[in-house]
Formats: C-alpha cells, sequence, structure tokens
C-alpha cells in the first residue's frame, strides 16, 4: 500500500508465496518459451526414434497379438472358454472391464477438476493423463461386449425402434453403463482433442515433411492463434471441463450399481457409490505415476514433470488410498453390525476361505504399501513411488476380484457352491487388453506431443516469479 498499511490480501499473496519458495518448481529454471517448444516438439518431430520406443513398441504390439488370438478363438468357441461355473458367472471380464474404467479416471480428474480449480501443476501431465483416458476406456469396452457372447448383437443395448418392440430393460444398470460409459468417453474425447489444436498447429508449422504439414494441419482445423481463435476455445474448453467435472463421480458410481442393486452379500452395499469413485481415482493416479516416471527419465522431461507434480500426485494417491481402506473397514463392520448371518459368512470367507491369500494380499498392496507415502522422502524417491504405484494397480486389480469372484463363488445355496479357476484364454485376453492400452500410448507418444506445449509457455512468468521470491 502506499501509506505504508498492509492489507489480509498481502498477507495472504505473502503466505502463498512463501508457500511456493519450499515447494520444487512447477517448471525447471532457465527454460524460455523457445525452448519449452523445442524440447516438446523435438519428441514428435525427430529425425531418429529412439531405439527404446521400438522395443517398447514391440513388447507391447506381441501381447496385442495375443488379445487378437484370444478374441478370435472366443469367438469361434464362446465364452465356455473362460473358466466361468454356475455360481461364478461373472469373471475376468466385469472385473477388467471395472479396472479399466477405474484406471481412466485419473485423466479427467486432472483435466476437468483440477482446471477449474485452478491447478497450475496438472499442466505437465494433463495431456497424456487424457490420452490414458481414453485408451483405458477402449480396453474396459472390448469386455462388455465379448462377454455377451454374441457381440455383434451389442446394438440391442440401445433405445432403437423396432418392430418386435424390444427395447432395453432400462432398470438393468448394465443399461445405464452403456450411456455413462459412451458418454464418458464422447466428451473425454473431445475434451482431449480440443486441448490439442493449438499444439498440432505449432507442429503443423515445424514439421519437416510434407505428409506431417498435411496431416497436422487438416487435424488442427485452420488455427492461426488469432483472438477470435483464442476466445473460442477457451470458451469450449472451459466448458467441457465443466462437462466432465460431474462424469468423474457419475460414471464409476453407475458402474457400482452393477453391483449394490443386487441383492448378493458383498455387493449389496450403499458405500460401494464413493467407495468405487475413490478407488477409480486411486487406480487411475497409480497409473498416471507408472507412464510419468519412465517417461520424464526416458524422454528426458525432468523439467517439466518435476518432484512437484510426483509429491502432489502422491499426495493424492495417499488421501484417496485412505478413502478406500476406509472403505474396508465399513464392509468388515456393517458385515459385523448388521447381524445377517450371510454377510457374516461372506468376511469369514474373505478372510479364511480358498481366497483368503487373495484378500490379506489386497489389504498388503492397497492398505500398507502405501502408507509409506507419509513419509516426504519415499514422495521426492522415483523408484519408491513406481514401485508403490505398481502395488497400488495390483491391489486395484486384486479388490476387484474379491468382489466379483469371491462374492459369487459361494452364494445362498450350499448346493451350487464352487471354485473358479481362470483359464489360458482369461489370463491371455487381460495381458492382451495391456497390450492394446500401450501399444496405443506408444503412437501416441511418438506422434502427438504428450505435454501441452502453449500451456507450458503460460507456466513460465509465474515460474520467474516464484524463483526471484525466496
Amino acid at each position: 500500500m502506499a501509506n505504508g498499511t498492509t492489507t489480509p490480501t498481502d498477507i495472504e499473496n505473502g503466505e502463498r508465496r512463501s508457500l511456493s519458495s519450499q515447494l520444487p518448481p512447477v517448471v525447471g529454471p532457465g527454460h524460455t518459451m523457445g525452448s519449452v517448444t523445442d524440447k516438446i516438439s523435438s519428441v514428435v518431430l525427430a529425425q531418429q526414434t529412439p531405439r527404446g520406443w521400438f522395443i517398447g513398441l514391440a513388447i507391447s504390439f506381441a501381447l496385442t497379438m495375443v488379445l487378437l488370438v484370444s478374441v478370435t478363438y472366443l469367438l469361434a468357441k464362446g465364452v465356455g472358454i473362460w473358466g466361468l461355473n454356475v455360481p461364478v458367472a461373472w469373471a475376468f471380464a466385469i472385473i477388467n472391464f471395472v479396472w479399466w474404467i477405474g484406471i481412466g479416471h485419473a485423466g479427467t480428474l486432472i483435466s476437468a477438476i483440477l482446471l477449474l480449480l485452478r491447478q497450475e501443476w496438472r499442466t505437465s501431465i494433463n495431456r497424456f493423463a487424457e490420452a490414458m483416458t481414453l485408451f483405458a476406456v477402449a480396453c474396459a469396452g472390448l469386455y462388455p461386449l465379448l462377454h455377451m457372447g454374441r457381440p455383434w448383437l451389442f446394438y440391442w443395448l440401445f433405445p432403437y425402434p423396432n418392430t418386435m418392440a424390444m427395447w432395453p430393460n432400462f432398470r438393468s444398470p448394465l443399461v445405464w453403463d452403456v450411456f455413462a460409459v459412451s458418454t464418458y468417453l464422447l466428451i473425454s474425447l473431445l475434451f482431449w482433442f480440443i486441448g490439442l489444436i493449438p499444439d498440432l498447429a505449432t507442429l503443423r508449422d515445424r514439421s519437416p515433411s510434407k505428409v506431417g504439414r498435411f496431416v497436422y494441419g487438416l487435424l488442427a482445423m485452420g488455427w492461426r492463434g488469432s483472438a477470435r481463435h483464442w476466445h473460442r476455445y477457451e470458451m469450449t474448453y472451459l466448458l467441457l471441463a465443466g462437462l466432465s467435472t460431474p462424469l468423474v463421480v457419475s460414471v464409476h458410481t453407475i458402474v457400482s450399481f452393477d453391483f449394490a442393486v443386487s441383492q448378493l452379500p458383498g455387493w449389496h452395499a450403499t458405500v460401494f457409490p464413493p467407495y468405487f469413485v475413490a478407488g477409480a481415482i486411486y487406480a487411475g493416479f497409480a497409473m498416471v505415476l507408472i507412464l510419468a516416471i519412465p517417461l520424464r527419465r526416458f524422454y528426458g522431461l525432468q523439467d517439466f514433470v518435476t518432484m512437484r507434480h510426483l509429491d502432489h500426485m502422491a499426495r493424492i494417491m495417499l488421501a484417496t488410498g485412505l478413502f478406500v481402506a476406509y472403505g474396508y473397514m465399513m464392509e468388515t463392520f456393517m458385515a459385523w453390525y448388521s447381524g445377517s448371518v450371510y454377510e457374516h459368512a461372506l468376511m469369514q470367507n474373505r478372510f479364511t476361505g480358498p481366497y483368503a491369500i487373495w484378500y490379506w494380499s489386497l489389504l498388503l498392496f492397497n492398505v500398507v504399501i502405501p502408507q509409506a507415502l507419509w513419509l516426504t522422502k519415499v514422495r521426492r524417491n522415483t523408484t519408491a513411488l513406481f514401485l508403490i504405484a505398481v502395488s497400488v494397480s495390483i491391489g486395484m486389480w486384486l479388490e476387484r476380484f474379491i468382489i466379483v469372484v469371491v462374492s459369487l463363488h459361494r452364494d445362498f445355496l450350499p448346493s451350487s457352491w464352487e471354485m473358479y479357476y481362470p483359464t489360458v484364454w482369461d489370463w491371455g485376453l487381460y495381458l492382451g487388453s495391456i497390450g492394446l492400452f500401450f501399444s496405443l500410448l506408444f503412437l501416441f507418444i511418438r506422434f502427438l506431443p504428450m505435454i501441452s506445449i502453449f500451456e507450458m509457455r503460460t507456466l513460465l512468468p509465474d515460474s520467474e516469479v516464484k524463483e526471484s521470491n525466496p
């Protein structure tokens, strides 16, 4: 103030600057707008593709071939090639569907919610997190179609007019899934593509080949960076962010209804919607860390994906992990408090039954190991973070296995109890979907900018201010 007085706003701004000075920067020091553009675009426009990229793509493509073989044999023989039986009519297909949908949640959270909350640290990771969302949803969408047994009749799930009046049952949560997942995929695709347009124009202007200039120019849709273009871009981007935000909650909530609306012990629980949403964000951020840590090292992006990004993601993963642990505690508590013999039997089966090792492994991977994230040294250690993220991904898959298989294999009738054993085709389809996911990811990294160029450039003035105000 001119008169020397201090206002509450000045105090708040000073506290923010002090807090920012204690954290690692969002962008490494010494960068200019030109160096940011050169570094990110060089990954796409490089004259020679790194050998490691070819090795990664070859491994992923080999797994994708396993997927194609598994699907071909499945369509020829039917779902009987899986380990399904009378009580366990749902198994790997639904387990993997829920697992992949959960992984896709972090991309929308980073892109939409953190954008609306003006969290600038999202900028370095939002682009490949959005791509991860699209690829994960694509992998998830395979399983319900294949689980139908006659996937060529998938359109029966949509409300199309027909002479036989065979409309779908809108009281079935499986039909709700169709609308939720398709809407989620469409909005995520639009959000991802709109964010790419300014960077596609940059690649169009920098591409050394005629084919590159034509393809990137076609995708850039005539972008010239005029005031009118920027105004429409920002308006559309914020509108899509607002549409995407409720989808983060609604999609996995509807997926949880596949189980929660039933009467089966282990599924019929009101805690499932928030429990599933927290678990989805938990698994999604774990996958973002699994991707971000190797990418920043392989491509030398430590100045753009800094320790601050990894630290924030680890904190979010720790918070959502505590929500998941609370969900496990409430499941156990309500089984005891309800007084239902069926709920008691379910939890006893989880603790001491034939699948007990799976349940205790779930608690180890999802609850015990992630508690190391309370330590700052662990959150700043990339190797430890990577291993914890892998642990969470395994744990979240085990959680889906416990929910689906262990709840089904011993239902109300002891005469129908049966063990479930996955076959080689179950595992082939699962590993093949992982190969498809990473194949799409490797192609994305090679041909599109994995980090938003123009958004990174907007952070440079803020970064300089923070460094000059220690």
